[in-house]
Parts: structure tokens; C-alpha cells; sequence
């Protein structure tokens, strides 16, 4: 980076050098110009008020200005006199610009290249008061000229600010980014001084961007443990009791009982499989979901069904109140989303417990309310039980079947579709989910679909 701005300097160093040096010589030629024409203005006036132009037979006057060159033009274009050049060789003049000039407004002045002596000439012309016109000229170099005599100039000078701009730009650089580099090298302290006050932006993006990804490899590290972890217990008591099995340790009473014990790790192994894939779906940003028009409450009737056995073997009384209501949703998601709220809702609780599940509104939302009167949850956990595999009682969940994915299904669900969610709950009396559909979303969802299938 360092080379790269030095590099930089060093063009526009000499950019800046030569367009610099052509600047002035353009700059200077205007004040040269300007220069001679005050010079010549002064010539052209004092040859007629002092009448020197009537003596001109005599050219030992005009001896003294010989660096000028002296004319007189007639009023029709004639040249009368001219001191570097005999009148027959010279055309009319009336055409002249500086002639022209003085005819109509008293002076002119005009540049060029002469055609009669082939240089740069500078030309003042003043009126005379009998008509003719009196011409004062004098040779310069043009620029062009100047040009050319002051490239050894330009070229020590472009030499001398490409020196002093390396070592300029070499001292800038290295004060401009050695803060920056210092700072770079302590990114991860918050106490990091910021060199620049227009980096404060960045470096904070930078370190936000960089706890998120340190905080995502060690949710995945921690992922990773618990997967092993829990994959590793249903596989270790298949394996334990397969091996009593082949090694005929066990009487055919025992060896029914291990059978179930097998089938049980299984299904619970299959369960937690089943979990991480869906999670591993709703984590894809690849993955199309599609909305329709669903039906909350039959959906918390459907899930009641599926979850009546589990429900008995618990000794837990299900119960559903409310209304049809129709949101726009996608229906699979929404009757896990029941299916996972009332499984936990089940599985920690007690005995001749109950869960209850109201379908509700107001002007502003539709309202599923997942409330049970089991264990409850205590403050310091509410706020981490939607991470993957995190267990209030870990002891109970594994008794249950539960594989500590479900609720972190839950809350990809309620991403999926931009939904609100309280928790309300208190240790031994009980939790209350509420999960808040936006009515407005389902006011404009609902045409939109319409119009969408019309163009399909």
C-alpha cells in the first residue's frame, strides 16, 4: 500500500511539475506580452507627439530605436515608410488587424508571424491625424519558442520536486499509516484509539463483524460438541445392549427389554437426526419458502391429534379455545412451530397437568397462546432457552425424549416469517408462549397472492 501512494506522489509530482512549468511560461509570456505592448504604446506616442515620424529622411533620429521596427501607412493601405524594409517590396496593410483597428477606434494591437521577416512579431498601430497610420513592432519569441529554450529547466526543476516529493511523500505516507497499522494490530481492543475520526465507522463495523464471527465459530464449535455429545448417548446404549444381546448375556425376558431400550435410543437418535437436518434447512438462505392462506386453528387441531398419545403417556390434559382465523403463512412451519411449543409444553410438565391452546385477536394481531401449568422456567434461563440443545433440566429432557433442538426450530420458524413472541413464565407455576401474527402483513399478503396466481 505504502509503494502504491508513493507511486501515486511520484506521477503527480511530475504531472504537477510539467504542467506547472508550461503554466508559468504561459503566464510569464502574457506579462511579456503585455509588456511589449505597453512599450510599443509608449514608442508609438512619443514618435507623434514629438513629430520624430515627419523627420524620417533623416534616419540618424531613428538610429537609436533600431530594435523597433518604424512604419507608416497611408490611409488607403500604402506603406509611406518603413525602417527595415523598402516600400516597394511591401503589399497594402489595410487588411492588417492592428491597421483596421486604429482606423476604427484610434490604436490596435495585434501578434503574429510576419510575412515579411518570418519571426514573431508584436504590432501596436495609432492613428495618426492626418489619416495615415503609424505602426510601432517589435520582435519576441513566441512561446513555442520559450518553450524550447526552458526545457533544461523544466527538467531540473521536474527533477528537483520528484526528489523533494519522494522524500515529502515518503514521510506523509509513513505518518498517515503508521497509526492506522498500530491500530490495525490492536483491532480486537475495544480501548483501541482510533488515529482517524473517519475510520470510527469502519473499525466499529470491523470489530462488530469480527465478534460475530468469533461468536459463530464458537456457537459451531459448541454445536459441534453437543451433537457428539448427544448422538453419542443413544449410540452408546444401542451398542451396550446389542452386545448383551450377541453375547447371549441376556434370558429372553432381558433380551425383550433391551430390545425396547434399542428401539427407544433409535427413535431417539432418529428424532435428533431429524432435528439437526431441519435446522440445518432453516439455516440454508437458499431455501424457497412459500406462504399461503392458513388456517391457525385448524392447524392447533391437527397438532392436538398428533400429540394425544404423547399427552396420555404424560398424564397431560389438552385443551383448544378460540376462533378460526386465516393468516398467510407457510403451513408446514406454522404446524411445527405448534407441534414443537406443545411437545415442550408436555414434556415439562407434571402429572395430571395441562396445556392449553388459544387462537385469538385484536384489531392489530392474531394470537397463538401455548400455556401450560408444568415446571415453569426460571429468569436466568428464559433468555437462552432457544439456543440449540440448551436444557433447563437436562436430566428430565433426556427422561423425555426431548432432543433440545425444538425450540431453536422455534425461533428459525418465527424468522421465517417476522413474528413477534413473549414469554411469559415462573419456576413451578407454569410457562405462557404468545406468538403474534401481524393482521396488516395478512391484509396485504392476501392480495398480493391473488394478483400473483391472475398473472401466472
Amino acid at each position: 500500500m505504502k509503494r502504491k501512494i508513493n507511486l501515486q506522489f511520484f506521477w503527480i509530482a511530475g504531472i504537477s511539475s510539467v504542467l506547472a512549468v508550461i503554466l508559468v511560461t504561459i503566464i510569464f509570456f502574457q506579462v511579456l506580452k503585455q509588456e511589449i505592448f505597453e512599450d510599443l504604446k509608449i514608442y508609438a506616442h512619443l514618435f507623434r507627439n514629438t513629430k520624430m515620424i515627419e523627420q524620417r529622411e533623416q534616419m540618424a533620429y531613428l538610429e537609436q530605436f533600431r530594435d523597433l521596427r518604424i512604419t507608416e501607412i497611408a490611409a488607403d493601405g500604402t506603406v509611406i515608410f518603413d525602417n527595415y524594409t523598402q516600400m516597394e517590396y511591401l503589399e497594402n496593410h489595410t487588411d492588417r488587424v492592428e491597421v483596421e483597428q486604429a482606423v476604427l477606434k484610434g490604436f490596435g494591437q495585434a501578434v503574429r508571424r510576419s510575412d515579411t521577416l518570418k519571426k514573431s512579431t508584436f504590432y501596436y498601430a495609432l492613428l495618426l491625424s492626418d489619416g495615415s497610420v503609424l505602426r510601432v513592432a517589435k520582435e519576441a519569441g513566441s512561446i513555442l519558442g520559450i518553450l524550447i529554450k526552458a526545457i533544461p529547466f523544466i527538467i531540473i526543476v521536474i527533477l528537483f520536486m520528484f526528489v523533494i516529493c519522494t522524500i515529502v511523500a515518503h514521510i506523509l505516507v509513513n505518518s498517515m499509516l503508521d497509526p492506522i497499522e498500530k491500530m490495525v494490530e490492536h483491532l480486537d481492543d475495544k480501548e483501541t484509539i482510533v488515529a482517524y475520526q473517519e475510520l470510527t465507522p469502519f473499525i466499529e463495523m470491523i470489530q462488530k463483524q469480527h465478534a460475530d464471527i468469533l461468536k459463530g465459530a464458537k456457537m459451531r464449535q459448541e454445536f459441534t460438541a453437543n451433537v457428539s455429545h448427544e448422538l453419542k448417548t443413544p449410540l452408546t446404549a444401542i451398542s451396550g445392549y446389542a452386545e448383551l444381546i450377541e453375547n447371549r448375556m441376556a434370558v429372553s425376558e432381558q433380551a425383550v427389554l433391551f430390545a425396547a431400550e434399542i428401539h427407544k435410543s433409535s427413535n431417539r437418535l432418529l428424532k435428533l437426526i431429524n432435528d439437526i437436518i431441519r435446522l440445518s434447512e432453516l439455516d440454508s438462505s437458499e431455501v424457497f419458502v412459500e406462504f399461503e392462506n392458513v388456517d391457525l386453528y385448524e392447524c392447533a387441531k391437527e397438532c392436538m391429534d398428533w400429540l394425544s398419545k404423547s399427552a396420555n403417556d404424560h398424564q397431560i390434559t389438552m385443551q383448544l379455545f378460540g376462533i378460526k382465523e386465516i393468516i398467510y403463512a407457510n403451513r408446514p412451519m406454522i404446524e411445527e412451530l405448534i407441534y414443537n411449543l406443545c411437545d415442550n409444553a408436555i414434556r415439562y410438565n407434571n402429572p395430571g397437568g395441562k396445556v392449553s391452546i388459544t387462537i385469538t385477536n385484536d384489531i392489530e394481531f392474531v394470537y397463538l397462546i401455548v400455556k401450560d401449568d408444568g415446571i415453569g422456567i426460571s429468569k436466568e434461563h428464559q433468555e437462552r432457552i432457544f439456543e440449540r440443545f440448551y436444557r433447563v433440566d437436562k436430566s428430565r429432557s433426556k427422561s423425555t425424549g426431548g432432543t433440545g433442538l425444538g425450540l431453536a426450530i422455534v425461533k428459525h420458524i418465527l424468522a421465517q416469517h417476522q413474528t413477534q413472541m413473549e414469554l411469559v413464565s415462573e419456576l413451578g407455576k407454569g410457562t405462557e408462549i404468545k406468538i403474534l401474527f401481524q393482521r396488516e402483513i395478512q391484509k396485504m399478503q392476501e392480495p398480493l397472492k391473488k394478483l400473483t396466481e391472475k398473472k401466472k
